[in-house]
């Protein structure tokens, strides 16, 4: 006899006679709230509140008719009204409901609860059943999202997974016993399992339940607060038939598997002591991806870009971007080295870029996998700036041409914080990516780390529910099953441009990686693993059974992969170098020679013409958008534009507009990102006004300089520094013809980005070629906010330079131009607006990219003294590495006592102490713009012409802290150790 089978779960919803029961308990402020928020959207012609008793049409039909109810007893039917009198009167179950009274009767003539007592209970025990059946219904959507086919192998007990329970355990759920199983009951248009039909046995009600959301593939997407969208994600996995494979689907996931599998097989037969963090226990990874790629190809994407940790990622690069199985064979060779400049990294942290013809739909698609770290998830910002950025180039503004797919390990995607920053950009206007698709590997384990120990929440996977994104949960040794999930994310994707999930719930059959012994932690977990079957050979013999394909061509199919495989590695063994430039993630097509040089040696003048300096210097004193009412503060601040631009000179915010407007009327994009960059931490620079009046009116003037200008992007961001950062790496990897700056509020915050500096911006092109052009604006100066907030900590990029303390290099006509291209990036402590200027438009000019740390004033941005001439900007004039003394003292060097270098804010203050104290032939203050790479030449210079003085490096940071422990040795070196730097 068929058996009635629910979900055992935390949270039952509430049943017809709970809530008869309930009704005259008070709800919380908060839960009402909440229910009237998730109200769904009505699809019917009958308003929701207007239908009567006896048509139920929504799981939570009783809640949503009692609130109703409950602001005006007039919205709903006069049915509903009685009912709900009756059952707050105290009314028993089975004797609230009773017929409309007749249009004469008022609300206030209805009799009493007592006299309804024992009225039609057959018809209340009717609505009472069909309510308990929509509880049912919605219990199975709610809550069968990991039953025990779902688990590729419930390797251990978690404690909070869904586990059906039969009914034979209890006399009744939801007040339905096995008497009701014939019963035939209307189906809410909640559901989608009666296909054509409106109505169903509770019997096939069940069994349909139990197929849509009890087999291999749990869905959780009731959270989700857009009826359209839950409505939509019902139908894909309701509706009877709708997973069904074609045969020649079949053939083709089983090819895919085959290439998956023996990909491994082949590595592990050729390198068996070699880690390579094979796919063993999840090979429908592959399958799984191109199904992905497939299905958005065929709905127009033209450019995927892709991010993945170190876990398949051979196979990765090999079946599904399709790099060539000789360049992936060589690189377990050890004796051969590196041939260009990179380092290079383990073989499966590399990147990829590869443009091809997808076979399904016939079109051309570009696939870029992200070279990463071992940092897990340090990648997900940097492949959504990316793709942001190529979005932009096109003019994909909808996500209709360029998509990311991340993929994750469950662990890290639980554990790892900048999961949660990352999906936090997913919808906001200036970081949107219009959609990506997860895919989580998920091992059911980290390392060695159970996730009992791992994560307080059910699912690796909970963190995506904060954005509204369906979660997939599949059993990854069910091909079909993956496949189907796939094809659902792919269209989800193109339909509402959200992000979604799929986790293929797996195993790692060999552990961590191939040398690793996992049976010392988990012994129990990989007895089971050893017994457990491959997942290519159930899935062929369940082929062969259906007759899908006969066992000589699966073998054929096998020999003719393999033979792809040992000749690729008979052509590896002719490779007698490694390229690392074939591992490049993003070619700049144009920008270098054929042979990855630069196009020149040379940087032209950085200064523009005084009439593009007054057009650029008037357009920011102005408001160049009809009846549009600013603060009146800001008025002032463009009338002190204004005046600067007639005196022809111009304060920090002004050089930087020159800079910025400059470029963008020569076609260069400018993008600013970072908190609060509109107006400025400091509110200095005012990039966006706001209409007084009018909400959402706003005007940026940097968008008025020129009709035929690049757009200016300038956005605030989230409150992240770590995701913010690694999106607008990304977003300057796509293209060397944009300026991407990021700004901290503070250049201290940083530090919680570290992460993104320390393994991609510093260490980018030694380890894979990768130049980027990245600005970091940090402010910086001892102003009073401790030694950790007043400084953005110089030292640490100080010390993450490349260049060599104790050797003076050979000076040459471009030594200065050579020191920039040998660089991993570069440092300044600019003093001057003019100096700004010129190393912002530098770092465009130059014929090569560099990532530009910036220590950016905040005192100084108001300075009186910090103001620079219109001659200092004009054309012929450069960005000043060094900048002399040119008072007193230099017109008689001998007589100087003291030559004093330093950097940044604390000149003006040593040069108004030298005033005070009536010092200015004694002492000389030189300025080191330019920290890194360091100015030996221009520093021998001055120290030649001073011959007769003491040298002195002076910081306002703490002695162990700032320049001092960088400049002293190199100082050192330009004088040949002939004077002490005190």
């Amino acid at each position: 006899m068929h058996c009635l089978r629910t979900t055992a779960v935390r949270r039952w919803p509430l049943t017809a006679v709970q809530m008869t029961q309930s009704l005259s308990k008070p709800l919380s402020l908060a839960v009402k709230q909440g229910l009237r928020r998730s109200q769904p959207t009505r699809h019917l012609n009958t308003p929701l509140a207007s239908e009567p008793f006896l048509n139920g049409t929504s799981s939570n039909y009783v809640e949503e008719m009692y609130y109703s109810w409950l602001e005006n007893p007039k919205s709903v039917h006069k049915s509903w009204d009685v009912f709900f009198r009756n059952a707050s009167a105290g009314a028993p179950p089975g004797a609230a409901y009773q017929s409309p009274p007749p249009p004469s009767m008022t609300p206030e003539r209805l009799p009493s609860a007592q006299a309804l007592v024992g009225t039609q209970p057959s018809v209340e025990k009717l609505v009472e059943d069909h309510l308990a059946v929509h509880s049912l219904i919605r219990a199975y959507q709610v809550n069968c999202n990991h039953t025990e086919n779902v688990l590729s192998l419930i390797i251990v007990e978690l404690g909070f997974c869904f586990i059906l329970v039969s009914g034979s355990d209890t006399d009744c759920i939801y007040g339905l016993a096995e008497s009701d199983l014939d019963k035939v009951f209307r189906l809410p248009t909640t559901t989608f399992i009666g296909g054509n039909e409106s109505a169903l046995p509770l019997r096939e009600i069940i069994c349909r339940l139990e197929r849509a959301y009890c087999q291999h593939i749990g869905v959780e997407f009731m959270f989700i607060n857009d009826m359209e969208q839950c409505q939509w994600i019902r139908q894909k996995f309701e509706t009877p038939g709708v997973m069904q494979c074609t045969l020649e689907e079949k053939r083709t996931l089983l090819a895919r598997m085959i290439q998956s599998t023996r990909f491994e097989e082949f590595l592990q037969r050729k390198w068996s002591s070699e880690k390579r963090f094979g796919l063993e226990g999840c090979e429908s990874l592959i399958p799984a991806l191109k199904t992905i790629i497939d299905k958005s190809s065929q709905g127009g994407v033209e450019t995927v870009i892709m991010g993945m940790p170190h876990r398949g990622r051979l196979n990765v690069l090999a079946n599904v971007i399709r790099k060539e199985l000789e360049q992936i064979f060589c690189q377990f060779d050890s004796k051969l080295e590196a041939a260009d400049e990179g380092s290079g990294d383990v073989k499966y942290h590399l990147g990829m870029y590869h443009r091809r013809m997808n076979r399904v739909s016939d079109k051309y698609i570009t696939l870029s996998l992200v070279a990463n770290p071992s940092h897990l998830e340090a990648v997900d910002p940097v492949v959504q700036g990316k793709t942001k950025a190529e979005q932009f180039y096109c003019g994909d503004t909808e996500g209709k041409r360029v998509m990311s797919i991340l993929l994750h390990g469950d662990a890290a995607f639980a554990g790892q914080g900048i999961v949660y920053e990352t999906f936090h950009l997913s919808d906001l206007p200036s970081y949107t990516t219009h959609g990506t698709i997860h895919v989580v590997v998920n091992n059911q384990i980290g390392f060695t780390t159970d996730p009992r120990v791992a994560r307080s929440s059910p699912y690796p996977t909970d963190v995506a529910r904060v954005v509204n994104a369906p979660i997939f949960h599949v059993n990854a040794d069910n091909p079909e099953a993956v496949m189907y999930v796939c094809k659902v994310a792919a269209e989800w994707r193109n339909t509402f441009h959200k992000d979604v999930v799929v986790d293929l719930v797996c195993y790692r059959r060999n552990g961590h990686n191939e040398v690793d012994e996992p049976m010392f932690t988990q012994p129990l977990m990989y007895k089971r693993i050893k017994k457990q079957k491959g997942v290519l050979q159930k899935f062929v013999e369940k082929l062969i059974d259906e007759g899908v394909v006969t066992t000589q061509e699966y073998e054929e199919e096998v020999a003719s992969y393999d033979k792809i495989c040992e000749e690729a590695y008979t052509r590896s063994k002719d490779e007698k170098i490694l390229h690392i430039k074939h591992w490049l993630d993003s070619p700049w097509p144009g920008f270098f020679t054929l042979e990855g040089q630069p196009r020149s040696m040379t940087c032209p003048s950085t200064g523009i013409s005084e009439q593009a300096l007054s057009h650029i210097g008037n357009i920011a004193a102005s408001v160049p958008v009809e009846d549009f009412a600013i603060h009146g503060g800001l008025s002032r601040i463009l009338k002190g534009r204004a005046n600067m631009v007639s005196q022809r000179v111009c304060d920090w915010a002004l050089a930087e507009y020159m800079a910025f407007g400059s470029l963008l009327k020569e076609g260069i994009h400018v993008r600013l990102s970072g908190q609060d960059v509109e107006r400025g931490t400091f509110s200095h620079r005012h990039h966006v006004l706001h209409d007084q009046n009018t909400d959402k009116r706003m005007c940026i003037p940097m968008n008025y300089i020129s009709p035929d200008q690049a757009p200016y992007t300038v956005c605030n961001s989230s409150l992240s520094e770590y995701a913010v950062l690694g999106f607008e790496l990304g977003f300057a990897m796509a293209s060397p013809n944009s300026l991407v700056l990021w700004e901290a509020q503070f250049g201290d915050f940083h530090n919680t980005a570290q992460c993104i500096i320390d393994q991609f911006i510093s260490s980018g092109q030694a380890k894979w070629v990768r130049q980027n052009g990245i600005v970091l604006l940090l402010p910086h100066g001892m102003e009073g906010m401790g030694p950790e907030h007043s400084s953005a900590r110089p030292e640490r990029f100080l010390q993450m330079c490349n260049d060599d303390p104790d050797v003076f290099p050979k000076l040459s006509e471009d030594f200065a131009m050579h020191q920039l291209y040998d660089c991993n990036w570069i440092v300044v402590n600019c003093s001057t607006p003019a100096n700004y200027f010129h190393v912002l438009r530098r770092q465009i000019l130059l014929p090569f990219r560099k990532p530009l740390i910036v220590l950016t004033p905040k005192s100084l941005l108001r300075h009186p003294e910090v103001k620079s001439s219109f001659d200092d900007m004009l054309p012929s004039t450069h960005f000043k590495r060094l900048i002399p003394d040119n008072g007193h003292a230099a017109t008689n060097p001998e007589k100087v006592k003291r030559l004093i270098f330093c950097t940044g804010k604390i000149y003006y203050e040593l040069t108004r102490e030298r005033k005070n104290r009536g010092m200015e032939e004694a002492i000389a203050v030189v300025r080191i713009e330019q920290l890194s790479p360091f100015p030996f030449d221009l520093v021998k210079k001055e120290a030649d012409h001073y011959p007769n003085a003491d040298l002195v490096w002076c910081q306002e940071e703490h002695k162990n802290h700032g320049y001092y422990d960088y400049v002293k040795p190199r100082i050192s070196t330009t004088i040949g150790h002939t004077r002490p730097i005190w």
